[in-house]
């Protein structure tokens, strides 16, 4: 192949419905591959440590279902990473169930599925820290306890390119994966064809949030991206639309302190030579990219561990005098609390909205306080029965905070819930770290299946 064009209609499949009108642009463009990432830390730890997904079901199967047309119909390999938000196993198995309930709704031809799990067991790590090998932390984490991973409920390595490409190898027509690095879902295809994976990595690295690489700004668009032996080319698909200069290469360089460089598992993407050139109206060529492999090869773990039930409250406040005092309120409220279930044994936050004010549109560069504060609470407990308590004190009584100038009922506090509601359980990052492994597969097993008429 001289070059290789993928089409990716939404940087986190499911988490917004993809637009249908760039994506049946994307489709008649006729690209190779048809890929989208389908999940992210940036949800929190909440959904892998309870097992769920963030994302409708409705929204994940509307997504699935124009994909998996689209690739029956032109023939071309669909890739999904990280599926459910999480590509824990329980959400690999839900697209396996989707995309089976799809082939036999829609009544498609005998396809190839292929799928890898993520998960890793917590005493396969515990075996491999009490053997002497140390599970080294990212960003500023220790490296892992046995305490800490005691307190993991659910733990997922992230993978490279290698299980999708051993999956294309043995000919699968769908791919679901679990927890993936986002660019290796499209740098996949691209190695698997046999581009360099300094480019490979590099269309990766453009693609993976779909149109957030082109302007005006639009989420949830089609862009195509057009590897070959020294370049990539990135096309917006959206009418409105255009991949520039300007807009490719800042969509390349967030996210990371270092803006030149991504690792990904076995190796570091240099974009600090990258040359960037509009070729068209709505298409940027970028040429420079390199790739170096690591001197050890290290999958990063990801692993959340519940904290506790949750319950929240709200309160708002207009009374000028209570605002600039907020903070005595919520102390208040606090050592209410605190008269009830002492220092410790749960959890008690406040998150204050509305404190720095509004920006004044003659004085662009002064605030000017807010006339009303919104104010939520969150009660964290190891039952709901206290969780309830906690955060209901803690609302209430910020009705009762004794400021020393309100004389008399001065109805401060404007509103708030009459009773707090039970949210998702608390739950905590415990890994975000990495571990070595001899083999790039080892934590990834991936299955074969035919499915359709």
């Amino acid at each position: 192949m001289q070059s290789l064009r993928i089409i990716c209609p939404n940087g986190h499949l499911g988490f917004a419905p993809t637009r249908e009108e760039s994506f049946r642009l994307g489709v008649a463009a006729r690209p190779d591959c048809i890929a989208a990432d389908s999940g992210s830390d940036d949800v929190g730890p909440i959904p892998l440590g309870s097992g769920t997904s963030t994302s409708p079901l409705a929204w994940q199967t509307h997504d699935l279902e124009l994909m998996l047309l689209a690739s029956r119909e032109l023939r071309v390999p669909m890739i999904i990473g990280s599926a459910g938000d999480t590509g824990a196993d329980s959400r690999v198995d839900l697209f396996v169930k989707i995309i089976r309930e799809l082939a036999d709704k829609h009544r498609l031809p005998r396809f190839t599925l292929g799928y890898f799990y993520s998960e890793v067991d917590r005493e396969h790590v515990r075996r491999r820290m009490r053997a002497g090998e140390a599970v080294a932390g990212l960003e500023g984490h220790r490296a892992l306890t046995e305490s800490e991973l005691g307190a993991t409920e659910r733990i997922v390595a992230m993978a490279g390119v290698h299980p999708f490409i051993r999956l294309l190898e043995q000919g699968a027509d769908v791919i679901i994966g679990g927890r993936s690095s986002d660019s290796c879902v499209f740098a996949a295809p691209a190695i698997h064809h046999g581009f360099p994976e300094a480019q490979a990595y590099y269309l990766g690295k453009v693609l993976e949030c779909a149109s957030f690489c082109a302007e005006p700004y639009g989420g949830k668009e089609t862009v195509l991206g057009e590897v070959t032996a020294d370049a990539v080319e990135v096309t917006a698909m959206h009418p409105a639309q255009r991949c520039t200069v300007a807009s490719v290469a800042g969509h390349a360089m967030y996210e990371r302190s270092n803006p030149y460089f991504e690792h990904v598992a076995g190796g570091t993407l240099d974009m600090s030579h990258c040359r960037y050139e509009q070729v068209a109206e709505k298409t940027t060529r970028i040429t420079g990219a390199r790739f170096r492999h690591a001197d050890e090869f290290r999958v990063k773990l990801e692993g959340a561990g519940k904290v506790g039930e949750r319950y929240v409250g709200m309160v708002g406040i207009r009374d000028p005098y209570t605002i600039a005092h907020v903070d005595e309120v919520i102390g208040w409220a606090r050592d209410k609390v605190r008269e009830r279930f002492g220092e410790t044994g749960y959890e008690l936050y406040y998150t204050v909205y509305g404190r720095d004010g509004i920006m004044g549109e003659l004085e662009p560069n002064r605030h000017r306080p807010a006339h009303e504060l919104c104010i939520l609470v969150q009660g964290v407990a190891p039952t709901a029965a206290m969780a309830e308590e906690v955060c209901m004190i803690g609302t209430r009584q910020m009705f009762y905070a004794r400021l020393p100038e309100v004389k008399g009922s001065a109805g401060a506090v404007a509103f708030a819930l009459d009773e707090v509601l039970r949210a998702s359980p608390a739950y905590r990052w415990t890994l975000n770290h990495t571990l070595r492994c001899d083999d790039p597969l080892e934590l990834f097993p991936t299955h074969l299946v035919t499915i359709g008429q």
